[in-house]
């Protein structure tokens, strides 16, 4: 039974062409070499265990985390580490593994809920390689499991443009998601966010269980945006949340004992030629999927999650352990405009009355990467709170950030804010500032010095 709904005023759908269709391909078959990347998994410190040559299974270990040893990065495929590659100051980058297509995978044993308990379930989540796929609150970081979480949060949709479509990467799997939802419900309270055109994803009456729908534009399927409205982070609490995919995967485990790290992904954007979703493995290497799909290969960004909070890769890129779509969109370096910004553009997008967008609701638009403007000083007009559906003063918190004055940016709520909760707000930016970036090292530099 849904518990509540919160209806939010604030926020802006970005309309880009290239949404994914319902269509499923599965291509693990193809999938050559996977690289698992700890910098993909901010706040966790990690500690190699594996050397070139070595054998692996699905689920075997091959990074532990320095702040505690049993939270340990599993491998999504069987095979054969082929690198242990480093960078600067011998920081661990990456381990790629050879695929040697059986997916053959360690065995944890079936969990039996009725019995276990929060240890037995937080043990389990750390074997098995799902603590990397946590993030907490306050920081937005892998967390120390050895802190148990006030509560735990999952939201079921993402209105980020491009974003996958949850109801299509979770088919097949919705048993293991509610057996993850039951063995996370036995750490804390679990918090699930529904959109309104959703069903409730988890049989009514499941113990420690609230289910809450939210209605608004993006970035209302932020899950930072539905802790605020549900129940913000006070300092000194530690909130986890959770994306459902990582949910399922702790299920399956818990059904069966073997861990499954296969993901539905949409490959979408202007660029591609027929948008639409594809089984893979995180980690899995591009080539084995990406080039046969796009309009070109010149003057395009490339993008490991949506054109908003994603990071940009390459052809002969992996995708990011932590991305759930691969977006692919127009440069923009190639565009020659005359008359420049004074130029009458009936078919691009604008946020304001500039173009003529306003008055075709229903259009979507080949938006490419350019910034279209310059850096400049921070114009304090208010334009970030009409698309922060947070009860926060986003325009001061970033003030506050940059200042790096703590007790003002605890003031402002800083802890309750994650890098993607200041996407939309950058988008519409006229200062042109990067605000997700600001916020990083905003969270970073707080952590730094509360430590």
């Amino acid at each position: 039974m849904i518990s509540k709904t919160i209806k939010l005023r604030k926020g802006l759908d970005i309309p880009i062409q290239g949404v994914a269709i319902d269509e499923i391909h599965d291509v693990r078959d193809k999938v050559a070499e996977v690289a698992v990347c700890p910098p993909d998994f901010c706040g966790f410190i990690p500690r190699v265990v594996v050397a070139a040559g070595d054998s692996v299974k699905v689920g075997s270990p091959l990074f532990t985390d320095k702040r505690n040893s049993s939270q340990v990065i599993c491998s999504p495929v069987s095979g054969k580490v082929k690198s242990v590659n480093r960078g600067e100051r011998r920081k661990l980058e990456s381990v790629v593994i050879v695929n040697d297509g059986e997916y053959s995978s360690l065995d944890f044993g079936i969990t039996d809920l009725d019995k276990a308990d929060a240890a037995k379930v937080v043990e389990l989540i750390n074997a098995a390689g799902i603590t990397p796929y946590i993030s907490q609150r306050p920081y937005d970081i892998v967390p120390d499991t050895s802190t148990m979480p006030r509560d735990i949060f999952i939201s079921m949709f993402s209105l980020m443009p491009l974003a996958s479509d949850v109801s299509v990467a979770l088919r097949g799997r919705e048993e293991d998601f509610v057996q993850g939802v039951k063995a996370l419900a036995k750490v804390a309270k679990v918090y699930i966010g529904i959109s309104e055109q959703q069903s409730e994803p988890v049989p009514e009456g499941l113990a420690n269980v609230e289910v809450n729908r939210f209605i608004g534009r993006n970035p209302a399927g932020n899950v930072g945006v539905q802790i605020n409205n549900t129940k913000p982070v006070n300092k000194g609490e530690v909130v986890w949340t959770l994306n459902p995919w990582a949910v399922a995967v702790l299920g399956g485990i818990v059904k069966s004992g073997k861990p499954d790290y296969t993901r539905v992904m949409a490959i979408a954007g202007s660029e591609v030629k027929a948008p639409a979703y594809y089984k893979t493995v995180p980690g899995a290497d591009l080539t084995h999927i990406l080039p046969d799909l796009l309009t070109t290969d010149e003057h395009i960004r490339i993008i490991n999650g949506n054109p908003l909070v994603g990071k940009v890769t390459s052809l002969d890129g992996y995708i990011s352990s932590t991305a759930y779509e691969i977006s692919v969109i127009p440069e923009g370096d190639n565009v020659d405009e005359i008359l420049g910004w004074i130029r009458v553009r009936p078919k691009e997008f604008s946020t304001s009355h500039s173009y003529f967008s306003w008055l075709h609701r229903g259009r979507k638009y080949d938006i490419d990467a350019r910034i279209k403007g310059g850096e400049r000083h921070m114009i304090m007009s208010g334009e970030y709170d009409k698309v922060f559906p947070m009860d926060i003063y986003a325009g001061y918190l970033i003030k506050a950030i940059i200042a790096k004055n703590i007790d003002r940016m605890e003031e402002l709520g800083i802890y309750e804010v994650a890098p993607e909760d200041f996407a939309v707000a950058e988008f519409i930016d006229s200062s042109k500032l990067e605000l997700q970036k600001i916020v990083r090292e905003g969270l970073d530099y707080l952590r730094k010095e509360l430590a």
